[in-house]
């Protein structure tokens, strides 16, 4: 069964995972308190905030303190949708502002019209939200490459270790799994994808990543669909 569409993990499979720890996440813990002490009564931060302070079984929390929780799940990269929406948003000021350039490896820029040519979709499937992964693709060095792209998921689908994330792909883009790779330099997310009947290939960018029981490639220069 032929590849129909192509799902690219983010960090550390087409961007790399230094430009997220080392510019992004920084960016929005430094620029928290401020964001939310000046946007609290916008309707998505407002929303962002009760959502906080449940998941936190904090109810009473003073806005000081839901900056204090956001800025801990930072410090331990949670996957937490309502953060992860709040990111979003800061780094949208950070883009706007030029404070920083979304990176995005080479090999994957060079790659996109030859997979578009074979008629395969392109998809982006992160942790970070949705809008957060087109203010990335769409700041980048080589300029806005959004257009490249079908379609973009994130952890309202689901989270990327569970099966179910995939299997509400499948149902989104309606198509069949095998029809669907899945790219990913994190072994458990293509253990997931596995799960659910997609074609898995893993990224290895690094010798010291933790090894998939999948076809392995070092760039997306090596990706074929044969």
């Amino acid at each position: 069964m032929s590849i129909r569409a192509i799902i690219v993990d983010t960090a550390g499979t087409t961007t790399d995972l230094n430009f997220i720890q080392d510019v992004l996440f920084p960016y929005s813990r430094k620029e928290m308190a401020n964001f939310l002490e000046q946007n609290q009564h916008n309707v998505i931060v407002d929303y962002c905030i009760s959502d906080i302070k449940d998941i936190a079984l904090e109810p009473d929390a003073t806005l000081e303190r839901v900056t204090e929780i956001l800025q801990q799940w930072i410090d331990e990269d949670r996957k937490i949708t309502p953060l992860k929406t709040l990111q979003g948003l800061i780094w949208k000021q950070g883009y706007n502002r030029a404070e920083f350039t979304g990176h995005i490896y080479p090999d994957f820029i060079d790659s996109i019209e030859r997979i578009k040519e074979k008629g395969i979709r392109i998809y982006s499937f992160s942790s970070a939200s949705v809008e957060a992964q087109k203010l990335l693709f769409s700041h980048t060095e080589s300029g806005d490459l959004t257009l490249s792209f079908n379609g973009h998921f994130d952890t309202r689908t689901g989270n990327k270790l569970d099966k179910q994330a995939y299997c509400n792909i499948c149902n989104t883009i309606s198509l069949k799994p095998k029809q669907i790779l899945f790219v990913s330099d994190v072994a458990e997310e293509l253990k997931a994808a596995e799960a659910a009947g997609m074609t898995t290939c893993q990224m290895v960018r690094f010798a010291d990543q933790r090894q998939a029981k999948c076809r392995k490639i070092s760039s997306f220069s090596e990706l074929t669909f044969d």
